[in-house]
Formats: C-alpha cells, structure tokens, sequence
C-alpha cells in the first residue's frame, strides 16, 4: 500500500470512529433526557397521585433543573482542566437512581430528591459529553453539536409517549423499568470512555492548540450575556410547554391525559427535528444567520397560540418546536467559538445555568398558573420570542475569521 493510500484509510477509518462516536454520545444523550423527560410527562399522575397544586408541579421542575445549573458550569470548568473520561457513566447512574426514587416516593419530598439525583446526573453527563462530540466532529462543530443535542430532544420527546402508554396504563411503579435502557446507557458511555482515553494518548505528542478569542474581553463578555439571555428566553418558553401543555391542553379542549401526551410528544418531536436541522444549516450559513431565523420565524406563531382551537394549537405548536429549536446548537457553537479552549464550561453554562433559569422560570410561572390560570401563563409568555431581538448586538463571527484568515 502507498503512502497516500495508507494515509487515506487512517483518514476514513478516523472519520468512522468519530461519527460512530458521536451517536454513541447522542445515544447516551437520548436516554438521559428520556429520565428527564418522564418527570414532566408524568406530572398530571402525580398532581392526582399527592394531591399538588401547580406550584408543587413548578417546584419539582425548579428542584431538577436548578440541581443542573449549579453543578454544570462547575463540572465544566473541572474537567476544562482535567478531563474525566467516565464521568458520563457515573452521571447516568445518579438519573438511574433518581428513577428508581420517583418510582417508590411514598411522600412528595421523596420526589424532590428523585428530581435533584437526575438534576445531578444531568449536570455531569452534559459538559464532557459535549467536550466530545466536538472532538470527534472533524471541524464539523454545527453538524456534531446538532447529532449530540437531537439525541437528547429524542429522548424528551420520547418521555411522554412511554409516560403515555406505559406509566399511565400500569402505574407509578412502572417508571423503575426504564432502569433497563439506564444500564445499556452505563455500558455504552463506558466505551465512550476508553475511546476519550485513547483520543487523549494519540493526541499527546500534537503541538497544544492556540486558545485566541476572535473579540476583545468585553465583546466576549457581552455577547457571552446576550446568548445567555437568548437561551433563557428560549428555555422559559419551552418550561411553559413541556411543564404545563398537558394541563393547557386538558382544561381548554378537555382532551384526555393521553392524548394530551401524545400532543406534547408532536412538540417535542419537532424540536429535535430542528435541532438536527439547525447544526447543519449553521455550518453551512453561519451561526448567527440561524439564531436570527430562529426569532424572527417563530415570533408570529408565539404570538397568534393562546387564541388558536384545537388543531390550530397542535399546527402552531409544531412550528414552534421546529423553528425555536433551530437555534439551540448555534447558540452554543458560537459561545465555543467566542471563548476557545473553554468547551467544558460554555457546555455548563448553557446546559446548566441558563435551563436551570428555565426551571425558575417554570416554578414562577406555576405561581402565575394557580393565580391567574393556564390561559394567562400562554398568553404572557408569548411574548417571550421578542427577547430574541438582542441578537442583533451578536458580533460577525464569519466576519472575524475572515479577517484572522487574511492576517495570517
């Protein structure tokens, strides 16, 4: 065999490893967020179940998600510095727990405590996951960081059909048996795990990598907090639904707990469709064009759903998802860019901080719900798209590297 020919099978063959990798990481991203997911599916059994008001539902959401956003920028920044190549498996075995706890909770504090552990286990899995989706990616960041996250809005999208037509029909208890795609979950991050190790080995004798932001200190700082206001804003607007649309759907159509279910799974089904689209589209077009597209396609569906019927409700929430979701994995794709050398902690703050913002902002929004209804939580937060609009203070990303190209 040539030199050349040697050469182009090492290169194809990383190029197999990597991609195999990647849905090897989204895989693992699916089943955690289908842990995630169950607890909001299953909220309408155990308002029934405990007896809650809508704030007890807002503080499970408020007690998961902020789990998640205290620990995530922190795991980021640890293994930033000292990579922790079977974190994930650990992180995936504080969900697995946290199941088995929602599944046997004889009170609503052992709920709590169910909802932090998959908090917990989510705040680990995330930045390093990340970390290795776009060191597997080959240059590829969008399309990478799109297969990790559609992994994950799978897996949410899933929860409310197993909920649906597991949970539901056999009970509370029945929640234990997803324990089973836990530990397949467990095996598959393990080898995930060795191969980060051998990535490692093989990439040690490479000259270190130059970490130069394309921005001054305060651009970076500043389009760091316009992002994370765009992710909030976001965020909050997906709380409302994926907490509250079973009981928005129930009390304004009086559709059954299972086809309320079922319409929350077309949401949820829509957002990852996004998000696989999302990635690609922002490679090719850049980041900030796909954050843009994102705001401006979504806001008149925001504003128009909380007077819709019935179908009009299922169609507009479909659109949402789709266009909405476009944006998450640019969103990140750009910070990493904006702070390079930092994928651990851009990973915690946007994976953690700002959804666990978007667990405060779904715990107020129960207050708002038990004061003034359903109907008004949908009806203010439709306005939450128009925050988007701070976008156009986002620095030219493409603009930049063309410059830094020039220069060089």
């Amino acid at each position: 065999m040539t030199d050349t020919a040697a050469t182009a099978g090492r290169a194809t063959a990383a190029t197999t490893t990597a991609f195999t990798v990647i849905l090897a990481v989204s895989f693992g991203h699916f089943i955690n967020d289908i842990m995630q997911s169950l607890l909001s599916a299953i909220y309408p059994l155990l308002k029934d179940n405990y007896r809650l008001d809508f704030w007890q539902i807002g503080l499970l959401t408020f007690t998961f998600q902020v789990t998640a956003s205290l620990l995530q920028p922190v795991v980021g920044m640890v293994t930033d510095k000292r990579p922790m190549p079977f974190s994930l498996p650990w992180g995936m075995a504080s969900s697995l727990v946290g199941l088995i706890v929602l599944a046997y909770a004889g009170h609503y504090w052992l709920l709590l405590i169910g909802a932090s552990l998959i908090g917990i286990g989510s705040s680990i899995f995330h930045p390093e996951s990340s970390r290795i989706a776009r060191l597997a990616s080959g240059g590829k960041h969008g399309l990478a960081q799109s297969l990790f996250q559609v992994g994950g809005n799978a897996g949410q999208a899933m929860g409310p059909l197993l909920a649906a037509f597991i949970v539901v029909p056999f009970g509370q208890t029945s929640i234990s048996w997803f324990a089973i795609g836990s530990l397949i979950g467990i095996i598959v991050l393990w080898q995930v795990g060795n191969w980060y190790i051998r990535f490692r080995k093989a990439s040690g004798n490479r000259p270190a990598a130059t970490h130069v932001s394309p921005f001054p200190r305060n651009r970076v700082a500043w389009a760091l907090v316009i992002l994370t206001v765009l992710v909030l804003s976001k965020n909050a607007y997906i709380a409302s639904l994926s907490s509250y649309y079973t009981f928005y759907t129930i009390h304004k159509f009086g559709v059954s707990v299972q086809m309320s279910q079922v319409l929350l799974f077309a949401f949820l089904g829509a957002s990852a469709l996004g998000i696989l689209l999302g990635g690609p589209f922002g490679d090719r077009y850049g980041q900030k064009a796909m954050i843009w597209f994102s705001i401006v396609g979504v806001l008149p569906f925001t504003l128009i759903l909380p007077y819709a019927n019935l179908e009009w409700t299922v169609i507009l929430t479909i659109l949402i998802g789709l266009i909405l979701s476009s944006a998450f994995s640019n969103i990140v794709v750009f910070a990493q860019e904006l702070v390079p050398g930092r994928v651990g902690m851009i990973a915690g703050i946007f994976f953690g901080f700002a959804f666990g913002m978007g667990g405060i902002a779904a715990a107020i929004l129960g207050v708002v719900a038990d004061a003034k209804g359903i109907d008004f939580v949908y009806q203010i937060c439709s306005y939450l798209p128009l925050l988007g609009l701070l976008t156009i203070f986002l620095p030219n990303m493409k603009e930049a590297k063309g410059k830094a190209a020039k220069a060089a």
